[in-house]
């Protein structure tokens, strides 16, 4: 990860066919950005999305003599935000207090949890630095089906400029199942989910892109149905899926 003005890749070795044995190492550097020049462009930080990718590599190509093939190599390296410019770390992470039950669904659930309803609350954070694990706490308070699992997901929102339009489109990251099976009811189960690394970033707005982010809460209630469906989507309503969402917002600290 850079967090100095330079960026230094040393240890790469050529060799030499004539010579195998001979390896001649060449250290150097590149200056990603001076302090002297403030209208330099920002490098935002690495990045791998589904529509978006912010991604650095470098080529070193190595010409040879006559009548012998040109070597080329290229690999990626990482680019994080200068420690200099970061915000201190928030105390705590900012937290939004969440319910969900049928009044709170935009499609209908299983008739049996109409009739007999279900209630679950909780809290979770909804900013956070990128280095620490996004934490709330989840309580079933009534449901009068058994619950199958509760899961969360984390998704990313990719906006791209588009001639005149804005076009976005949601992609599942990362699922992190905090409950499997039915749940005592009244009990609180934490929620503790580590961010990874190359999926994540900064929450970014620029311009002709951006890159945001969400936490989804999702119930998934025992039934018939669910068996004879493939493997879900989390962002496709079903009978026997209670959810509920709430933005993320990502932040470098140091």
């Amino acid at each position: 990860m850079v967090s100095s003005n330079l960026f230094l890749l040393s240890g790469i070795r050529f060799s030499r066919f004539n010579h195998p044995e001979r390896l001649v190492q060449i250290p150097f550097s590149v200056t990603l950005k001076d302090p002297k020049e403030e209208n330099r462009e920002k490098f935002y930080e690495t990045y791998h999305g589904s529509n978006v990718n912010i991604q650095y590599l470098v080529t070193v190509d190595v010409v040879r003599g006559y009548l012998h093939k040109s070597l080329s190599a290229t690999m990626e390296f990482i680019i994080g935000s200068e420690k200099n410019n970061l915000p201190l770390k928030p105390v705590s992470p900012e937290m939004v207090f969440f319910y969900i039950t049928q009044d709170t669904q935009k499609h209908l659930l299983l008739p049996e949890l109409k009739s007999g309803g279900f209630r679950v609350t909780g809290k979770i954070c909804t900013q956070c630095s990128l280095s620490d694990p996004i934490v709330g706490e989840l309580t079933v308070e009534a449901s009068a089906i058994p619950v199958q699992s509760i899961d969360i997901h984390i998704l990313r929102v990719e906006s791209i400029l588009f001639g005149e339009k804005i076009v976005t489109e949601s992609s599942l990251i990362q699922t992190t199942q905090i409950a499997d099976g039915d749940v005592c009811r009244s009990m609180k189960l934490p929620i503790y989910v580590i961010l990874p690394r190359l999926l994540t970033c900064p929450t970014i707005f620029a311009g002709p892109f951006s890159v945001e982010f969400k936490v989804t809460i999702m119930i998934t209630f025992q039934s018939e149905l669910s068996k004879r469906h493939s493997p879900y989507d989390p962002k496709t309503p079903r009978q026997w899926l209670a959810m509920e969402s709430v933005p993320l917002e990502l932040v470098r600290t140091k």
